[in-house]
């Protein structure tokens, strides 16, 4: 599965997994930091034809699922819990 990854799916891999650690540790900014940092990464590896086929698809769904998850998720949006 994972034995034969490109350096672009593992770099990819790698921001996706701060992402979900932020994320699990409800550091929101730093989760929404990771999240531009892996669209800006996605596409300048799609761009440069490093990342093709399957790898392509596979990472496209994963930044459409992230960008659901993250609407709304910042500390500006969250209500005071004395409200």
């Amino acid at each position: 599965m994972g034995l034969f990854k490109s350096n672009a799916e593992r770099m990819l891999d790698e921001i996706i997994q701060r992402l979900h650690m932020n994320m699990s540790n409800n550091y929101k900014d730093n989760a929404q930091d990771n999240f531009k940092q892996l669209q800006e990464t996605f596409e300048s590896l799609r761009d440069s034809g490093k990342l093709k086929g399957k790898a392509l698809t596979k990472y496209e769904g994963i930044l459409e699922d992230y960008r659901e998850k993250l609407k709304g998720y910042s500390h500006k949006d969250q209500k005071p819990y004395w409200h």
